[in-house]
């Protein structure tokens, strides 16, 4: 196994937000179509081949062909009732914190986030629903079937294989704190949604070390499409009535 020192994980993680964030920064200012579809598109063609890519190429040079298997690294089969357990008390764990830990969290960072998405177009605020709906209604079911797809499936399986997968069982220091502090880097990588790290650490950090200690990716991935599924039906709930 190729081991990756902590300037290759810093490398490995941020250069593909930074390539994401900058595109979308830069398009968002000429956006015809809703940001958020726009967002998932770049996901599909910059971070998701970026991180699947870096997992191929690494599986190919440990292995002999492309495959996910440097993902899949130890890996030990569980019951899938077991696996789906484990991941719905954690998704009610992250629903509990983002009922009393999130709203706080916002309005801490309030002025900031409000003073920044001032100097940008509208459209970069995702929560700026009146916005979304000046788009037709093939548009709005478009971009709610796309970022659907996106968010709850390619997404957050791509990350998973990426960071709790890949990154975590490469890693030269395998020790109780490591994907803890991955789970950290995970949450700072989302440059585009700036204003949530402490949730998301709370939230995930658990998560990962369970699945890190149990040697089972299925708890995070389960876990991790539970929470998109649920925000996702709440835009589109918005969105579409």
């Amino acid at each position: 196994m190729n081991k990756i020192d902590t300037k290759g994980l810093l490398l490995r993680i941020f250069i593909p937000a930074i390539a994401l964030s900058l595109s979308y920064l830069v398009l968002g200012h000429f956006c015809r179509i809703p940001h958020i579809l726009l967002f998932c598109i770049l996901g599909t063609v910059i971070l998701v081949p970026i991180e699947s890519g870096i997992i191929l190429k690494a599986s190919k040079s440990e292995y002999g062909k492309y495959s996910l298997q440097s993902a899949l690294v130890e890996q030990e089969k569980s019951a899938i009732w077991k696996v789906l357990i484990i991941a719905f008390v954690f998704f009610v764990i992250a629903g509990l914190l983002s009922a009393f830990i999130a709203p706080v969290e916002n309005q801490v960072f309030a002025e900031i986030r409000s003073n920044m998405l001032n100097r940008l177009p509208r459209g970069f605020d995702w929560t700026n629903y009146e916005y979304m709906k000046t788009f037709s209604n093939p548009m709005l079911i478009i971009t709610c079937v796309y970022y659907g797809i996106f968010n709850v499936l390619i997404g957050p399986i791509t990350e998973e294989l990426f960071f709790r997968g890949y990154l975590t069982s490469h890693y030269e220091t395998q020790k109780s704190f490591t994907p803890v502090m991955i789970a950290v880097l995970f949450s700072l990588y989302h440059f585009w949604l700036p204003f949530s790290n402490v949730f998301r650490v709370l939230a995930f950090a658990p998560v990962a070390y369970v699945a890190y200690k149990k040697k089972n990716l299925y708890i995070s991935i389960y876990f991790h499409c539970l929470c998109n599924l649920f925000s996702t039906m709440s835009f589109i709930s918005v969105v579409l009535t």
